[in-house]
């Protein structure tokens, strides 16, 4: 294989950041399974559509299965819905976890800016619990996750839909999720270089999502910043090892707990940031389908 020479990310512009990803997505392929049908959609919100894929498994059974909205990482300034790692992943856990599962392409940043991203990722849990017996799934089962700043995304439309009244969400699984807007952490410390995820990196790209650093106290773009934090859904809390958003990730999930919500943390040692949707992410998926699982039932 021919090596690829780069830049830094931080070094840039968000298109040829974009441009760079484009040529590493899938550096790393692995077997989805096989027997797990997607079609594309498209979900309204404010002046716009998005689009967003439907993964639906032959092993749902009988009636109408759970429904789990996933939202991409990727610094909410790279990545897409239907990049291969996530069309694997999501068809991975539709099929391990027998629920239909909904990849959201929410708009990108710096091109709509916080909280565009957080604003669309509530219309579509609005639009999912209006339509998901359309879409094949149960409407009173309905589970969030994402990666990074997908998991920021789930970990807020958390928060808002506790506080804007619904939908009901089942179960938050945040792996590997941003939830706060500081660099000051031991695992950035410790884990800001050399780990594939640098420091500067996710300056960048807070830098590009955020108007302006105030944004950044806000709890919908920090959600450990929250000042309050019950009512929220159980959740399961994915970290790495080797990764810069570690801390801030179990300090969320602590947070969750002191305020009386079910919270899993699971830390998975020896990996870095992004590893639950590449090849060796195999034991982080088969854990979250397992919560899902569990979830739906108790729901």
């Amino acid at each position: 294989m021919q090596e690829v020479s780069t830049p830094p990310l931080d070094e840039l512009t968000p298109q040829g950041a974009r441009d760079v990803s484009k040529l590493f997505e899938d550096m790393f392929p692995w077997q989805g399974p096989a027997n797990v049908a997607a079609r594309d959609v498209t979900i309204p919100v404010a002046g716009a559509t998005i689009p967003a894929r439907v993964f639906t498994p032959e092993n749902a059974g009988k009636g109408r299965p759970p429904v789990l909205i996933y939202f991409h990482g990727g610094g909410w300034v790279l990545g897409d819905h239907a990049d291969p790692d996530i069309v694997r992943t999501c068809a991975t856990l539709a099929d391990a976890a027998g629920c239909v599962v909904i990849s959201v392409g929410y708009r990108l940043a710096p091109e709509s800016k916080f909280p565009t991203a957080i604003e669309d990722a509530y219309a579509s849990l609005v639009w999912v619990a209006q339509n998901a017996a359309t879409l094949g799934g149960d409407a009173s089962k309905i589970a969030v996750s994402g990666d990074s700043a997908g998991g920021n995304l789930a970990a807020v439309v958390s928060l808002m839909a506790r506080d804007r009244k619904g939908p009901t969400i089942a179960l938050q699984v945040l792996v590997y999720p941003v939830t706060n807007h500081s660099f000051e952490s031991g695992s950035y410390k410790s884990c800001g270089a050399g780990y594939g995820l640098a420091t500067e990196e996710m300056m960048w790209f807070w830098d590009h999502y955020l108007r302006s650093p105030s944004d950044g106290e806000n709890a919908y773009a920090s959600p450990v910043r929250a000042a309050v934090l019950t009512g929220l859904p159980p959740a399961v809390v994915l970290t790495a090892e080797y990764d810069p958003l570690r801390d801030e990730g179990e300090d969320y999930a602590m947070r969750l707990k002191q305020a009386g919500v079910p919270t899993k943390v699971l830390r998975y040692q020896g990996m870095i940031h992004g590893f639950f949707t590449l090849p060796f992410g195999g034991e982080g998926r088969k854990d979250v389908a397992e919560a899902l699982r569990d979830a739906f039932t108790a729901a």
